[in-house]
């Protein structure tokens, strides 16, 4: 399987079901070839089914990544301690869709990235050994940092203002951000439920969170 089908189909290795998620896409370019540096030419003459955007079809993946860093927004995301590698996926796959600027991965170098369904390909990442190394990084870029945990005393993400130049920062599910996460961030903010359950996944929880500050920050009319 090459890195072109790969990317198709999210997969990260070869299985016996890999096509089964692969997007309709477009076909062979039809008609004279553009003559534009952003375009790929082995995706102009067979096709292109990767999981982007009709705007970047037949785009190069350097030229995707070019165009998407123009346009990324003062948010960025932290992801502590996480345990599931489905959930770290799902996280990058949705600050890909939102134009974070970088996901900051706490505590693991490593996860099976086929949750992300290739968007980490586009998606600035960025690793940090402890908390405190992320904390100090966030003082050193100028970023407050919003806390995101169902805990007493948090204030309401719906009723929260959030920063601009942002970091928000969760935890895995069930301990939550640890006390040093806690400690080093200027608010700590939580997600109503009306339900029975106490805890909301945690890759949703930070789709929810990413949301409410594209909802406050973001110049709608840029979107898709």
């Amino acid at each position: 399987m090459t890195e072109r089908e790969r990317e198709a189909t999210g997969s990260t290795g070869p299985g016996p079901t890999e096509w089964a998620s692969a997007p309709t896409g477009v076909g062979p370019w039809k008609g004279k070839l553009p003559d534009d540096p952003r375009y790929d030419a082995e995706l102009l003459q067979k096709g292109d089914t990767r999981n982007v955007v009709d705007a970047y079809r037949y785009w190069t993946r350097d030229a995707i990544i070019a165009d998407i860093d123009n346009r990324r927004h003062r948010l960025h995301v932290a992801i502590e301690n996480f345990g599931h590698d489905a959930n770290i996926g799902g996280v990058v796959r949705t600050a890909n869709a939102f134009a974070v600027d970088t996901v900051h991965i706490v505590g693991r170098r490593r996860w099976n990235r086929r949750g992300a369904m290739v968007t980490d390909r586009y998606q600035r990442l960025l690793h940090h050994a402890t908390t405190a190394d992320l904390l100090a990084f966030a003082e050193n870029a100028n970023l407050t940092v919003i806390a995101v945990d169902n805990v007493p005393g948090a204030i309401r993400l719906e009723e929260a203002t959030l920063p601009r130049d942002c970091l928000m920062l969760f935890g895995q599910e069930g301990p939550g951000i640890t006390d040093e996460a806690r400690q080093g961030a200027a608010m700590t903010v939580s997600i109503a439920q009306f339900g029975s359950t106490r805890s909301i996944n945690a890759s949703v929880a930070a789709g929810i969170a990413m949301h409410a500050w594209i909802r406050q920050w973001a110049d709608i009319s840029r979107a898709w």
